[in-house]
């Protein structure tokens, strides 16, 4: 197997590492948080299912970007390398947004966040930029 977009592989490898930080970051230092008694059982199992949610999507992203890496008809990968990018710069609207409406002076602490997923995104635009000969040598197709 030929590694056919390095970007894709990047960015693969960036979204696994991002799903082991973000449940690693969570079980030792967020969410024991959680269990503190003034917070109602509903809200603890909403923010644990929704921050591991985000952690399951990474991993999938992950794998997916890796998988797509090895593949040699770009234009069927480009369409889910977009979706992709779409929901990753949406993730990264929604935590800015509700940041500022929440605490606009805790923007500042989103700044790691948003730069790792300005990073990722980049990656896999890179990817999806990639000339035909750079990404295999297949014949050209129409963008």
């Amino acid at each position: 197997m030929k590694i056919r977009n390095f970007y894709y592989l990047i960015a693969g490898i960036l979204a696994i590492l991002f799903a082991v930080t973000h449940a690693w970051n969570g079980q030792s230092s967020v969410l024991p948080t959680l269990h503190v008694s003034a917070i109602a059982m509903e809200t603890r199992t909403v923010f644990l299912y929704v921050w591991h949610i985000i952690t399951a999507e990474n991993l999938v992203f992950g794998i997916a970007f890796i998988c797509m890496s090895f593949q040699n008809e770009r234009l069927k990968i480009r369409f889910a390398a977009w979706t992709i990018v779409s929901l990753l710069i949406v993730r990264l609207i929604v935590i800015l947004g509700v940041t500022a409406v929440q605490d606009v002076s805790a923007l500042p602490d989103t700044l790691l966040d948003s730069i790792a997923i300005v990073i990722y995104v980049a990656f896999i635009i890179l990817g999806i930029r990639m000339k035909q000969k750079e990404f295999g040598g297949q014949s050209p197709q129409s963008s």
